[in-house]
């Protein structure tokens, strides 16, 4: 009798054990997926979140409507621009080889890269020399799109500029700078093309400048 009941308390013990197990590795599985639930679903969350704020947040600068996409002459008179800079307009033939410069350009010229959706970052030529190198160093760390210069007509130190988007500054607040590059560049403009390669052309030659029409003196 003793027999018996040793027996079956084995028994009732490896069916204990089993169910233990199996509870176990049933909890492990569920382990696991959720897991892998989190590891796939986080970057799902984390992108449509950002998208929502970004679709919330007003966008960086003033607006202005573009007033013509026509083309005109080098030198030849249009109509005064509605915003210092111009933000759209008409303009030159041919946009600016994007990059850096220490001499400015027709506003003619650049609003045609503003079509091509690049960004136009321009300074007054008095402006610091480590405000200006913080500009510099944001444009280099884009690489592309992006064309910086200075420009006397200025009404304010600096001036960010995109296709129908303006954002006026009294010195460098560079999150504001990231901001605005990142809500137009490759966006604002009518015309998505991309630039021929970016440069630093301070200090060279104006022979030696890729910039098409001539730049002012």
């Amino acid at each position: 009798m003793n027999e018996y009941f040793l027996k079956k308390e084995e028994k009732d013990r490896a069916v204990q054990e089993e169910r233990k197990k199996k509870t176990i590795q049933k909890v492990i599985r569920w382990l696991v997926i959720l897991v892998a639930l989190t590891l796939i679903g986080w970057p799902i969350y984390s992108y449509f979140k950002t998208a929502s704020n970004k679709a919330s947040k007003p966008a960086p600068g003033t607006y202005f409507q573009a007033q013509s996409r026509d083309h005109i002459d080098i030198g030849a008179e249009h109509p005064a621009y509605n915003s210092n800079p111009p933000t759209g307009g008409w303009h030159y033939d041919a946009p600016a080889q994007t990059g850096i410069y220490d001499k400015e350009f027709p506003d003619e010229q650049l609003i045609h890269n503003l079509e091509h959706s690049h960004v136009w970052i321009a300074h007054k030529p008095d402006l610091s020399s480590e405000q200006i190198e913080m500009l510099a160093n944001i444009a280099k760390g884009y690489g592309s799109r992006i064309i910086m210069t200075p420009r006397s007509a200025n009404d304010s130190p600096i001036v960010l500029v995109a296709w129908e988007h303006l954002l006026k500054m009294d010195s460098v607040d560079e999150a504001l700078v990231h901001e605005f590059i990142e809500a137009y560049r490759g966006i604002a403009g009518p015309e998505k093309i991309p630039d021929s390669g970016f440069k630093d052309f301070r200090g060279l030659d104006d022979s030696k400048l890729e910039s098409g029409p001539a730049m002012k003196k």
